[in-house]
């Protein structure tokens, strides 16, 4: 079984299967590839049993809602009630979510049936996913490298078909990266678009839920379900939500296609460019107007993201203090020995780092020097997405590589922080900016690993995104 998400609806419609059966099979694969690690929780037989009656007892009634059946994983940072949320991490390893996301509520309205919980880094922090409390993440095109982080275990549970589709958040690539490390496809939709209510926060400012699947159609499909304001996240925007079926079979004909000049950089590995280059080309011949234009500040990306989002990251992480709801060490002998000793003790290294980075850069005689300086580096970064896209330039997408890189052995960057930082260097600068871009694949190297290109578009254009993407998709599979 490798369907799409189309070919099981209308699998299901016809009364060729059902949703027990299409349970069953991909918990049976589940179960087959227990090695790669990429779920933390799989819900109960008897949970997804009752979830399949009711969803199968809508298809009966011709009452189907826009994703029934369709089978998805969730990052274990966004919370589906009566379950565990982890976040990979050791300090919320047994609590238990009170409600559900709004994703999740949107979700099964639309009468999805929901699985279980997706490996992660610890708090979304890591472009790896080797931080998790719960061990690493393996990619299922070799399992000696990464899946890409921090959302690398909702990529994994759609590479290896564990799942029809998943939804993983985004800070800094973390839907993107791991879309590209593992050859599926990702959105980052725009910061606004789909609600963060029930996503453990890392950098509020940055986060975004995101979708991931094997096809264009089916990102598009799950995107349209989540998307929307919502009264529970006052960061939502009221702007219409389109049916973005309606533009994936437009093409590219008459579009015009910016090329950034600075992302394409030395020590990018050659077989990544050749692919993206190759697909570039495709696009030209397909009747796309193709035109180089410059992001002049993004250089200045990977040190301004770290600086931000460690510092918000130092003020949401602070709730996590061993005395209400997250794990308590010992038995302190005060409250301040119970916050040291519980949060030395529940947080990893990487969250530590960042908390410390945060902390640091917040901090009385560096504030101005590090946080506001790196808030107006946010601006200019900001500017140059807009000059591009509503300038003399007037593009209508950007197309550039989602990682210099294929993915990289596991371990080989643990001890390196800025070479695993870097590794986001093509990616940060899109949620600075807060718009949308999708991850495609569009090749191998020369070890048969895949490559992702990301189509940029301006502010609440995924419908943009989706265009190009799927004719890339087309372009490639002939």
């Amino acid at each position: 079984m490798n369907w799409t998400y189309s070919e099981i609806r209308r699998k299901l419609l016809n009364g060729e299967t059902d949703c027990e059966q299409i349970v069953r099979d991909y918990l049976r694969h589940i179960d087959r590839n227990r090695h790669l690690n990429a779920y933390i929780t799989v819900f109960s037989e008897d949970k997804l049993k009752a979830r399949c009656s009711v969803v199968q007892r809508n298809i009966h009634n011709n009452q189907a809602g826009a994703l029934a059946g369709m089978v998805i994983a969730v990052k274990d940072a966004i919370m589906v009630k009566n379950e565990r949320n982890t976040c990979g991490s050791r300090i919320l390893e047994n609590y238990v979510s009170p409600y559900d996301a709004t994703v999740v509520q949107r979700l099964e309205a639309a009468d999805a049936i929901i699985i279980g919980k997706a490996n992660l880094d610890e708090f979304a922090m890591g472009s790896s996913n080797e931080n998790s409390a719960f061990g690493p993440v393996k990619n299922p095109m070799d399992p000696e490298r990464v899946p890409g982080g921090s959302s690398g275990g909702s990529a994994v549970c759609v590479a290896a078909n564990m799942a029809t589709a998943s939804l993983g958040s985004e800070t800094g690539g973390s839907v993107r990266l791991p879309a590209s490390f593992c050859g599926i496809v990702g959105l980052k939709p725009t910061y606004g678009r789909v609600s963060r209510y029930g996503l453990a926060a890392f950098a509020s400012s940055f986060d975004q839920i995101g979708p991931m699947a094997n096809t264009v159609e089916d990102v598009a499909a799950v995107t349209r379900v989540m998307a929307g304001w919502d009264e529970k996240d006052s960061t939502t925007s009221k702007n219409p939500v389109p049916d973005y079926s309606e533009s994936l079979m437009k093409g590219v004909r008459n579009l015009r296609i910016g090329i950034p000049r600075e992302y394409f950089i030395d020590g990018m590995q050659p077989d990544v460019e050749n692919a993206v280059k190759t697909t570039i080309e495709k696009l030209s011949k397909a009747g796309a107007e193709i035109v180089n234009v410059s992001l002049p500040h993004t250089e200045y990306g990977i040190a301004t993201y770290y600086i931000l989002t460690t510092a918000e990251a130092s003020s949401n992480l602070a709730r996590y203090d061993g005395i209400r709801y997250t794990r308590r060490s010992g038995k302190p002998a005060s409250a301040v020995e119970a916050f040291v000793r519980s949060r030395s003790e529940g947080f990893g290294a990487e969250v530590k780092r960042r908390i410390m980075l945060g902390t640091y850069v917040l901090s009385a005689g560096y504030y101005d020097a590090y946080y506001r300086k790196a808030q107006k580096v946010r601006t200019l970064i900001k500017s140059d997405f807009d000059r591009v896209f509503q300038g003399p330039a007037k593009v209508d997408c950007i197309l550039a590589p989602t990682s210099p890189t294929t993915a990289f052995k596991i371990g080989e960057k643990t001890d390196d922080p800025l070479a695993m930082y870097l590794s986001d260097v093509f990616t940060v600068n899109i949620n600075i900016a807060g718009v949308p871009s999708l991850s495609v694949p569009c090749g191998k190297d020369a070890a048969g690993l895949p490559i992702g290109i990301q189509a940029i578009a301006g502010r609440f254009d995924e419908a943009m995104c989706f265009r190009v993407g799927r004719a890339i998709e087309q372009l490639n599979a002939d």
